[in-house]
């Protein structure tokens, strides 16, 4: 008998990537849990509840600064996904600072460029071989490269296809 693939999917819903991990895993039917600073503040939905009134298994951070709730992700994960497109990780800083977080904790952290078309094989590999309960999902924001968040979503959306297909 197969197992079947579970995975929960951590993010703070931040636009751009964070934004399409959680929109991936209610796609998919995946769970999904994360940190979001307090407010549900991000930069699309700056007044509360902000995120928490679309997402509501997110939990606020007791700080409004989006560095807490990078962290705190971090920390209750298993791992860390990054999605980058040619923009790359350098144009986040919230990003460069979740994979220094991830190490800094002996985390296992890939860094994913989904403009590659070996990137969606490699991601489904690191997935299974993890093993984790949960991962958490990261990279830029929306307003940091632009059309990111479609083309995380629908890379997410046929990783976890593929990786439940494999199980």
């Amino acid at each position: 008998m197969r197992a079947h693939f579970m995975l929960t999917i951590v993010s703070g819903g931040q636009t751009g990537v964070d934004r399409a991990a959680l929109d991936a895993a209610l796609a998919s039917g995946l769970p999904y849990e994360g940190w979001c600073p307090k407010g549900g503040w991000a930069e699309d939905m700056p007044k509360p509840p902000g995120l928490l009134a679309h997402y509501p298994a997110l939990r606020e951070t007791p700080s409004a600064n989006p560095e807490q709730r990078t962290d705190w992700n971090v920390r209750d994960s298993g791992g860390l996904v990054v999605l980058t497109d040619r923009d790359g990780i350098g144009c986040s800083k919230g990003s460069e600072r979740a994979v220094a977080h991830a190490k800094s904790l002996g985390k296992p952290v890939i860094i994913i460029d989904i403009d590659d078309p070996a990137s969606c094989p490699f991601t489904q590999h690191f997935l299974i071989s993890l093993k984790a309960a949960s991962i958490c999902v990261a990279g830029p924001r929306e307003s940091e490269s632009p059309g990111l968040y479609t083309k995380a979503k629908a890379f997410l959306e046929a990783v976890v296809a593929e990786c439940s297909s494999a199980y």
